[in-house]
Formats: C-alpha cells, sequence, structure tokens
C-alpha cells in the first residue's frame, strides 16, 4: 500500500483473541481516506480492539494493518506515523488527568509532540475558543461536565493536527446538546482541514445516520458495510437502528419486536417519591437546588439532563447515600433514613459507574447479592438463571466481571438491581453502551414490572428514544428542574420536532444564548507562522517530551495532598517511630535479690549490681517462692541469690557460688543479661575496696582482658539504627511512591497516552522518575536533620559524600520500584509488591541486622543484589566512622550499577502496547 492508495487504513484478515474469547474473527475491511468512518454495533463485539489495532495501542495477533501507508505491525513505522494519528479512548476523559486544568492537560500532549512555547500556546488559544472552553481553562478536569471533558479530549487529540482521528464512542454518556456540540465542531474541523478522514465507534444510531461509512459488527465479525442510505434500502429498514437488528444473526433477533407501551395500571395510595425543594451543596457549589416532584406507584419516571445537571446526586439523595443540605423527602411513604434496612430491601439501585465486585465472577455477584437481600435458595436459583437468561449472560457465567467488555458489565449491574424484586428501582444510565435488541428486551422487563406488578422505576438516560417511553420525564439543568410532563406535552409545549429538539430548546432558553452561540462558533484561522514539527520519526529521546510527564506528574502530585504528606512526612514519621521504638539497647532491667547472708561481701556486691545503668533493683525477695512468683509474672527480669556464709568463704578464700536466676522467654534479652552479669561479677572481684578487705590488694588477677571500643566508644545503638533506618526509609518511600504512580496510570486508563503518542519508554520513566528522586531527596535532607538534632547523631564524615551516595541511592530505589510496577496491575498489589520486596531484603539480607558477610547461601545472594547492602556501609560509616570519599568509591560505583540495570530491565518489562 503506498500513499496513493484511496484507503486511509486496511485490514486483512485481522484476528484477534484475548484468553478464549474472539474480539475479532478474520476481519478484512478497508476504510476511504477523507470520510467519517463509523463502526456501530453493541459492546464487547470488537469494535474497541479493531480501533486500538488501527491507533497501535494494541499489538497485531494474526492479520494486516495497515494506516496511512505504514505496516502497523512494525514499530519503526509505527513511530513515523503516530504524529498524524489522534486516538481518543472510549470513557469520559479516560485520555486526561483529571488534577490537571483544561489547559494543563492540552499543553501535556503539545509537549509530547515537541511543538514550542509559541506554536503551543497558538494552538491551545484556537482550540479552547473554537470549544467554549476558554471560560474554563482553568479548571481541573474533574470538574468539568462529561460534555466539557469529551470537547477536552478531542482538544488534547487534535493538538497536533492528526490525518486521522480514531474516535472510541466519543459521546456515550453525554447529554444530547453536548452530542450535538461536539459532531458540530468535528465538522468544522474538518472542513478547515480538508482530507482529515474519521474513523468512529458509536452506541447512538441517531449519530450513525450522519456517517459517510458504516461497519456493522457483531461477534466478532462485519456483518454489512455501505453508506446509511445502502444499510437501509438492504434491510428495507426506516432507522439505522432498525437496519442494524436487522443484520443480526437470526439467533440474536429471534423473538425481538417493536416495543409497545402499555397504559398505565391505577395503582391507589400516596406517591412513592416525594421530593420538596431537594438540595445538595458541596462546599460553596450547589449541585441540587431546590427540586421538587413526585413519583406515582406503577410510574416509570425518566430523568433527563445535561451532564453534571445534578442527577446522579439527585438519586443518591433519594437512596439515602448523600444527605440533604436542605429540603425533604420520602420513600415509600417513610422519611428517607440510610440506616432503614427495611427500606433498603425494598429499593434496587443501580449506580451510573460499575460498583460490583470485579473479582468475582458474574455468577458469584449474583449469588453474592442474592444472599444480602435473604434470597431461600430455591428462589435465588431460579431467579438468577432467568436474569442470566434475559440478559444474555449465559455466555459469561464464569467469567471475572473485570474482564468484561463495558456493555456487558452494564447488563450485570441491571441485573443484580433486580434480583431481589424490589418495589423501587432507582436506575443511573442503565443503558448506557449496550446494544438495540439488549436494550428493548430491558425495557421490556420495566414495562412487565410497571404495568403487572405495580413496580415504581425512576430512571435517568440520555437515550432519547428511551426517555420517550417513560410516562413522565423531568428535564434537569444546572442543579434545577426546568420543566416536569409527559414526553409527548413537553414536545408540544416547544413546538418541536421531536423529544431531542425540545430538551435542546429547553438547554438553550435556560442558557440564554451561549448554547446557540456555541454551536456557530467559527474556528479561528490559523497564522501562517506556524509550522508543523510533528511529521518526523519520533523515535530518538526527547527531553521536551520527558519533562511533560515530570511536569505533569509534579502537578499531579503537589495537587494531591494526602499522597504530598505521605510523600514528605510519611518518612520523618517512620524515623521518629523506628528511631525511638527499635534499639539493640538492653537497659532498665528489673532485678531482686535474696540475700541470705547480710555481710559486708554480700552487700558489696550487690552495689556494684545497684550501680550498674543496665539494672533497677525492686523490693528484695522474701525466699524462693516469692523469687519464682516474680519472675513468672514478669515483675522481675533477673534475681540473684546469695546463699549464707559468702562472706566467710570470700575471706578465707574458698570457692563459693551466687545464683542468678534469668527470664529466658526472649533469648536475646536473656543473653545480653548474662553477659551484664558476668560484668558485675568481675567488677566486683577487682574492685580494690573488695580486694583489700579479704587482703588480696597486692595480688594480681590471673588474666586482665580490657575490650575497647574502636567506634561507638559507649556502644549506643542509636548510633547504629539511626543511619540504618534512613538507608530503610530511603528504600521504601520513594520505591513505593514510583511504584504507585506507574500503576495509576495502568489503573486510571491513561496509560494509553504511552501507547499512542510519540513519547518513548525511556521518555516516559524517567519522566515520571524525576519528581520522586526530588522528592526522595527532600526525605533525605529531613532524615539528616532528624539524625542531627533530634536523635544527637553526630556525623563525623563528609556530608557531600553522604549526598551523593544518597542521590544515587534514591535513583536506584525509584528505578527499583519502577521495576515492580512493570508486573502489577492495581495499586493495591504494587504498593504491597513494593513494601514486601523492600522490607523483606532490608531488614533480612543487607546488613541492618546482621553483617552480610556472615549470610551464605540464597541470603547472600538476594542481600548483593539489593541496593541497600551498598548504601547501608555508605551511611553509617560517614555517620560513625569518619568515612570518605576514597573509602566508600567501590560502594557508590556498585550502588551507581543498580540505576541503569534496573532501568533497562522496566524498558524491558513495559510494553509499548496492549497484547
Amino acid at each position: 500500500m503506498n500513499e496513493g492508495d484511496a484507503s486511509v487504513v486496511r485490514l486483512e484478515h485481522v484476528t484477534h483473541e484475548y484468553s478464549k474469547v474472539v474480539a475479532l474473527d478474520d476481519v478484512t475491511a478497508h476504510m476511504p481516506k477523507g470520510k467519517i468512518v463509523g463502526l456501530i454495533g453493541p459492546d464487547g463485539v470488537g469494535k474497541s480492539t479493531l480501533l486500538s489495532l488501527i491507533s497501535g495501542a494494541r499489538q497485531i495477533q494474526s492479520g494486516t494493518v495497515s494506516v496511512l501507508g505504514a505496516d502497523m505491525a512494525n514499530s519503526y513505522a509505527r513511530a513515523a506515523i503516530c504524529p498524524r494519528i489522534a486516538y481518543m479512548p472510549q470513557g469520559l476523559g479516560k485520555n486526561l488527568y483529571e488534577d490537571l486544568s483544561a489547559r494543563e492537560n492540552i499543553e501535556f500532549f503539545a509537549r509530547l509532540f515537541r511543538q514550542g512555547r509559541a506554536e503551543r500556546a497558538a494552538r491551545i488559544a484556537e482550540l479552547l475558543e473554537s470549544t467554549g472552553l476558554s471560560p474554563f481553562a482553568d479548571r481541573l478536569a474533574k470538574k468539568l461536565s462529561g460534555g466539557m471533558r469529551q470537547k477536552l479530549g478531542l482538544c488534547c487529540s487534535l493538538i497536533h493536527d492528526p490525518d486521522l482521528l480514531i474516535l472510541d464512542e466519543p459521546t456515550t454518556g453525554v447529554d444530547p446538546l453536548s452530542r450535538r456540540q461536539f459532531w458540530e465542531l468535528i465538522e468544522r474541523i474538518r472542513r478547515r482541514r480538508v482530507g482529515m478522514s474519521v474513523v468512529v465507534a458509536t452506541a447512538y444510531m441517531e449519530e450513525a445516520e450522519h456517517f459517510d461509512l458504516l461497519i456493522a459488527m457483531n461477534g466478532g465479525k462485519i456483518l454489512a458495510a455501505g453508506s446509511p442510505d445502502e444499510l437501509k434500502a438492504t434491510t428495507g429498514a426506516a432507522t439505522i437502528e432498525d437496519a442494524f437488528i436487522a443484520l443480526l444473526p437470526a439467533g440474536l433477533r429471534a423473538g425481538h419486536r417493536a416495543l409497545e407501551i402499555p397504559p398505565r395500571g391505577d395503582y391507589a395510595g400516596r406517591p412513592v417519591i416525594v421530593a420538596q425543594d431537594l438540595t445538595c451543596r458541596f462546599g460553596d457549589f450547589t449541585a441540587v437546588d431546590h427540586v421538587s416532584f413526585e413519583i406515582e406507584r406503577g410510574e416509570i419516571f425518566g430523568f433527563v439532563g445535561s451532564n453534571g445537571c445534578g442527577k446522579t446526586t439527585t438519586m443518591k439523595m433519594l437512596t439515602g447515600l448523600l444527605p440533604f443540605s436542605e429540603g425533604h423527602a420520602t420513600l415509600l411513604g417513610r422519611p428517607i433514613d440510610s440506616s432503614d434496612i427495611n427500606a433498603r430491601l425494598r429499593v434496587g439501585y443501580m449506580s451510573q459507574s460499575f460498583s460490583l465486585y470485579t473479582e468475582l465472577t458474574v455468577q458469584q455477584n449474583l449469588d453474592l447479592h442474592a444472599r444480602l437481600f435473604h434470597l431461600s435458595p430455591q428462589v435465588m436459583k431460579q431467579r438468577i438463571d432467568d436474569l442470566i437468561w434475559r440478559f444474555g449472560l449465559t455466555a459469561y457465567v464464569d467469567k471475572l466481571a473485570e474482564d468484561l467488555p463495558l456493555g456487558i458489565r452494564q447488563r450485570l449491574s441491571l441485573a443484580v438491581a433486580v434480583v431481589h424484586d424490589p418495589e423501587l428501582l432507582i436506575l443511573d444510565e442503565p443503558t448506557s453502551g449496550v446494544d438495540p435488541v439488549a436494550r428493548d428486551q430491558f425495557w421490556e422487563l420495566l414495562l412487565g414490572l410497571s404495568r403487572r406488578r405495580g413496580v415504581t422505576i425512576f430512571v435517568s438516560t440520555h437515550f432519547m428514544n428511551e426517555a420517550a417511553r417513560c410516562d413522565r420525564i423531568a428535564l434537569m439543568h444546572a442543579g434545577r428542574v426546568l420543566a416536569t410532563d409527559t414526553p409527548v406535552n413537553l414536545v408540544r409545549m416547544r413546538g418541536a420536532a421531536s423529544l431531542e429538539e425540545a430538551f435542546i430548546l429547553f438547554l438553550e432558553e435556560a442558557d440564554g444564548t451561549h448554547a446557540k452561540a456555541e454551536s456557530k462558533r467559527p474556528l479561528i484561522e490559523r497564522k501562517g507562522s506556524l509550522r508543523l514539527t510533528n511529521r518526523v520519526p519520533e523515535t530518538s529521546f526527547s527531553l521536551r517530551r520527558m519533562l511533560a510527564y515530570t511536569i505533569r506528574e509534579s502537578l499531579e502530585l503537589l495537587r494531591d495532598p494526602i499522597r504530598l504528606s505521605f510523600a514528605v512526612l510519611g518518612t520523618a514519621f517512620l524515623m521518629l517511630v523506628f528511631g525511638f521504638g527499635v534499639t539493640t539497647d538492653v537497659d532498665s532491667l528489673s532485678f531482686a535479690a535474696l540475700d541470705r547472708d547480710d555481710s559486708y561481701e554480700s552487700r558489696a556486691y550487690l552495689s556494684e549490681l545497684r550501680g550498674s545503668r543496665y539494672f533497677v533493683e525492686q523490693i528484695p525477695l522474701k525466699d524462693n517462692a516469692d523469687l519464682h512468683n516474680r519472675l513468672k509474672s514478669g515483675r522481675v527480669t533477673t534475681t540473684v541469690e546469695i546463699p549464707p556464709g559468702f562472706g566467710r568463704d570470700i575471706r578465707r578464700g574458698r570457692p563459693t557460688e551466687v545464683g542468678v536466676w534469668i527470664d529466658g522467654a526472649m533469648p536475646f534479652r536473656a543473653e545480653t543479661i548474662h553477659g551484664y552479669m558476668q560484668g558485675v561479677h568481675q567488677r566486683f572481684l577487682s574492685d580494690p575496696a573488695i580486694r583489700g578487705h579479704i587482703g588480696l590488694a597486692g595480688t594480681a588477677l590471673p588474666a586482665d582482658i580490657e575490650i575497647r571500643y574502636r567506634y561507638n566508644q559507649d556502644f549506643d545503638s542509636i548510633y547504629a539504627m539511626v543511619p540504618s533506618m534512613i538507608a530503610m526509609q530511603l528504600a521504601l518511600i520513594p520505591a513505593i511512591l514510583m511504584a504507585l504512580a506507574i500503576v495509576r496510570e495502568k489503573e486510571l486508563g491513561s496509560i494509553i497516552n504511552l501507547y499512542v503518542t510519540p513519547v518513548t519508554r525511556l521518555e516516559f520513566l524517567l519522566g515520571k522518575q524525576v519528581p520522586y528522586i526530588v522528592v526522595g531527596m527532600i526525605n533525605f535532607l529531613m532524615l539528616f536533620l532528624m539524625a542531627i538534632f533530634i536523635f544527637k547523631v553526630p556525623l563525623k564524615g563528609s556530608f557531600g559524600v553522604l549526598a551523593l551516595g544518597s542521590l544515587i541511592y534514591v535513583t536506584t530505589t525509584t528505578a527499583y520500584g519502577m521495576m515492580i510496577s512493570s508486573f502489577t496491575r492495581t495499586q493495591i498489589a504494587a504498593l504491597f509488591g513494593t513494601a514486601i520486596l523492600t522490607v523483606l531484603p532490608a531488614t533480612m539480607f543487607a546488613g541492618m541486622m546482621t553483617p552480610v558477610s556472615s549470610i551464605t547461601g540464597m541470603g547472600a545472594i538476594m542481600g548483593r543484589l539489593f541496593p541497600m547492602t551498598y548504601y547501608l556501609p555508605i551511611s553509617v560509616g560517614t555517620f560513625t566512622k569518619g568515612l570518605g570519599f576514597t573509602d566508600l568509591a567501590r560502594h557508590l560505583a556498585l550502588l551507581a550499577a543498580f540505576v541503569p540495570a534496573l532501568t533497562g530491565l522496566s524498558l524491558i518489562l513495559l510494553r509499548k502496547q496492549e497484547k
């Protein structure tokens, strides 16, 4: 294929599998240049997999994928065309960073494409103005509405003027007005950038009506391809949704029929839900502003509104998950009380985000929730079997919830919400991502529950055809209800052609002229001085791209006070705990004496014991029974029994014994006490006063061994423990922070930016590492000052050598965390894995407790493969021995060797594509 080919994408016999699930099955397709090509079909049919292969985010298993003339299986060809492709993944703002502002998000992507300051500023200003985000440029992404987040994601994708724009369900969960504005923006961009191709997957069939080419998919296969008119003509359908249903295999559409809405039954009694002036505030922000409505028994009440208007907050208040700031509400005739278990048993709730247990299978999730609602075993089995069949979950019964596609997850959430046959269903956008057939089946279930059993249903949705099926709907915007009535009456009130048009008119009236001006906003003409800087292969190292990740990671860290507090103050806290709490000194030992002689010699012997700083005397013992009882109860650790005639035997030069009983429950302490007692005994024998008293003043002892300590003459463990704790904390905290920083990208999905932008793995890793090296050095300075001023440990060696060693060490430990993150998928796994793989070798094999030279076998190998083994002599040596650069050069060199080794291993383990 060459650049003159009329296809922007060519797929030849592409097959892709996840374990035993076939996502794509021998797919062949050609997508023309300069057109909008739409992939339609429910979630789980292979659309997202196909788009990720086209974007280069996923590794090709079988077949050929050519994009813009390049073979996507070739890493060099993929890198060369990467700047010409933009990929916006599925999910509201999945490629965004929530703790960055709108402007900072776009700046991050601009740096990844190596744009200079002037070009970057001009492009950002153009995109913000064109999308209407200029007034919100400094607002954090997490505080933007769904529609704004999608616009911002589009800005980030378009920052480098791509030739191919890939959009994976960009308007799922977005309100109708924002959807219309989104596609108007795409059209304006295409008019300005002639020849730009767009490949988009969508769950909204009314959107697909306006695309140039449609590819209908199901079960990993292509059902049909053609223009919307061609597909409708082929199937004889009036709409694309009907055409898609007609294209499905007979088994999938068997029994499907046009949905009929029977009239409501006459259920007398009080309303099931009554809300009066319901208000919810978060600080200065009012999410729900004096909302009032009533929902009758058996009614299907729809909630329709713009993104961020307060629908979900209102639903959470009505379920007791959020308290009211003002107002009053009753549920099933009783005031809402979050502690009312009986009321909870009568309500089914499905949240907007997936809230089931991802580590359980479909069957286990259903079983668990059935038991939580106290269903009997017989009823539970029948109910679950019926729900599995009704929601098309048979093929997924034994699969983990985390492995399910989005649409299948939604089906599971629906099944769980109704597993206990509730009187009231509260469903927050329950059919997002669900295919038309399953959506109609679900609404048949809702209608059956409402009409035949009088179940009240409160549902929010962005699908206007679903809203039209409700008995009444409330239109909500900016925390207020704009209107409440039947769908027909709302359309009539605005003189609109459809419910969607009526809804948009209500919103435009509420916003004044802003929404109208938004849809007609022209794109700013780009000045001729701007030049494209991204049409060259991006394989060389770029400091600008690396700094993009450094700046972004630093901003996120600074805006997360909890993470920043743990990062900066965590080491100081642990230093205090370990510095004061962990010591090898054994002192203040309790002892009691039983002096049966009461002579000058016996009192002199005990005075040696009383004068020791290691012992504290207790009340004298009464007898042997008292001795045993006090040792047994732990009131004393040592007892001394001096026999009768002790003094007489010493004066006569006859052998005599002193009985010493030691609590041996703690062997290390007992051994230390034994040594202390031997020292006391020797001091008694060598005391000149005693020797003079018994007439041995001029006689020398048989031998005199005098021990002196070259370093730490007072033999205080604090001088060894504090430098060791510095080494321990600089191994643990920086490694954990680094591991979490990378795994967090995997969990949130922003790792996709590594896959589809020109950034290299080395730039990605080093860019994220730099902020944590800085944090690690701040920790080092804090620990050093604590050692000097709090623990009074003097520094006898060179601070410069200690700082240099610490810098190398922190770089090594962050690289260690980086390496651990390459094989962990969740932050919990990364946290525990890093803690275990750091603390265990640090305490057991790195010389902290036992000298490395004394460790043999596998322990010795583990010790020599852990960086702390080489930093500990630097820390302890500079503090206690006064060692300098020459003395520690070997340790510094060995420590530095870990940096390229661990970084290289991380590069090998970190993928640039998903499997």
